[in-house]
């Protein structure tokens, strides 16, 4: 673990260390150090020349990667060198992938926050799954990739498709649809000594939704449901372009929506913290609980709750950690409007949008090669449909472009 200089000698109220695999949490980071924090960033080394904001980092910390993946036994020992000069009051993960690392440093440096267990809740697909059965929320049927008999049993009893996934990774990431029991055997063969890292679940069909949340203290303060255009899981192995827009709230559905994902929340043990869920309405006209995690969604879908609300989950995440159960803490929005968005992969290196002239445009994404978005908000719901709509047809013929479906998380 290499140390670059500190940006700042201000002693602060507190001292946080920010976990980023990834560039991401911007906006956390800038947040902590707003309300006067000591902040330290732990990233990939790779990612050293990232566009971190400095002026509010007071030191950062490289870690040697091999695709964004980190030694755990270094980060331990790494951070265990950093607490002999710091006072450590909270270790935050800003990515998924960071979620089980933090708790793993959380329990072996004793700072408060979520442990391994209930991280676990939130990162393992498996053990989701158990616990939302173990708790009687609907899940689709699932087994674990382990004893042979057992799922030979299972893919007699359920019938297929079937969806092949990692316990650990983020989206859709490295799933497969399976369509029979010689398709699901070779791809597990070929795991080799990885199967037991997989489940197999019953593949379900129907539209897919996200709920994400601010818990503080174990009650539910904010929580907003939205609705994809396509599932995930389809946009990536099939190639589309990625959108989802919000549900109006008070409806019959976001109702059940919001109901259902409390009961998550609460059966897995969030204190606080923030968190992004997902489920799925059956043809069956049935919600069956997906996935969930500890962390604020990708995609940009904090760019949209702030777009709809008004609300920065990535800011009022910090704000919650900080205060940490020990003082009060409350979020309102700021407004309640309707928001969409979409994100594609583009022919072009840098694609313009300029084009693209609705006054109820309120972000583009101008930061990333090869991809193309947009999120548009109105206070008239039918509105954001029609964009959105409209938008998905024109980014087709004048930006789309596809590519085959990640086993890895790239970024």
């Amino acid at each position: 673990m290499s140390s670059s200089p500190p940006a700042s000698q201000t002693a602060a109220p507190a001292t946080v260390v920010c976990l980023a695999s990834y560039y991401k949490g911007v906006d956390f980071i800038r947040e902590c150090k707003r309300q006067g924090c000591r902040v330290l960033l732990v990233t990939s080394k790779s990612l050293e020349d990232a566009a971190w904001p400095r002026e509010s980092i007071d030191e950062s910390f490289y870690m040697p990667d091999v695709d964004k993946t980190w030694n755990i036994n270094d980060v331990l020992l790494g951070l265990s060198h950093v607490a002999k000069t710091e006072n450590i009051d909270r270790i935050v993960p800003l990515d998924d992938f960071d979620v089980e690392t933090a708790a793993i440093l959380r329990e072996h440096l004793r700072v408060p926050g979520m442990g391994q267990t209930t991280a676990r809740y939130f990162r393992d697909k498996l053990a989701m799954r158990t616990r939302a059965l173990s708790a009687g929320l609907p899940v689709p049927a699932f087994i674990h990739v382990l004893n042979h008999r057992k799922l030979n049993d299972f893919m007699e009893r359920v019938p297929p498709p079937w969806v092949l996934k990692p316990r650990s990774m983020a989206g859709a990431i490295g799933i497969k649809k399976i369509h029979s029991s010689g398709e699901f055997w070779d791809a597990v063969n070929k795991l080799g000594d990885q199967q037991s890292f997989y489940l197999l679940e019953h593949f379900v069909p129907g539209d897919i939704y996200h709920i994400d949340t601010i818990t503080y203290e174990k009650e539910l303060l904010f929580s907003m449901a939205s609705k994809y255009g396509r599932p995930p899981m389809e946009v990536s192995h099939t190639g589309d372009v990625f959108n989802t827009r919000t549900l109006a709230p008070g409806s019959a559905e976001e109702k059940d929506l919001r109901a259902l994902n409390q009961q998550v929340l609460r059966a897995f043990g969030m204190v606080r913290g923030v968190s992004h869920s997902e489920f799925i309405k059956g043809h069956d006209g049935k919600l069956y609980f997906l996935e969930t995690s500890a962390r604020v969604g990708g995609a940009h879908i904090s760019d949209l709750v702030e777009a709809a609300t008004g609300i920065n989950l990535w800011a009022e995440w910090a704000k919650v950690e900080i205060a940490g159960g020990k003082a009060p803490y409350a979020v309102a929005p700021l407004r309640n409007d309707y928001a969409g968005l979409l994100i594609s992969l583009a022919r072009q290196e840098w694609p313009d949008t300029s084009a693209y002239t609705d006054p109820e445009i309120v972000w583009r994404m101008n930061d990333k090669p090869h991809h193309v978005g947009l999120i548009v908000r109105s206070s008239d719901p039918k509105r954001v449909e029609q964009l959105i709509s409209e938008y998905v047809r024109r980014f087709h013929q004048d930006f789309f472009a596809s590519a085959p479906p990640k086993d890895k998380p790239s970024g």
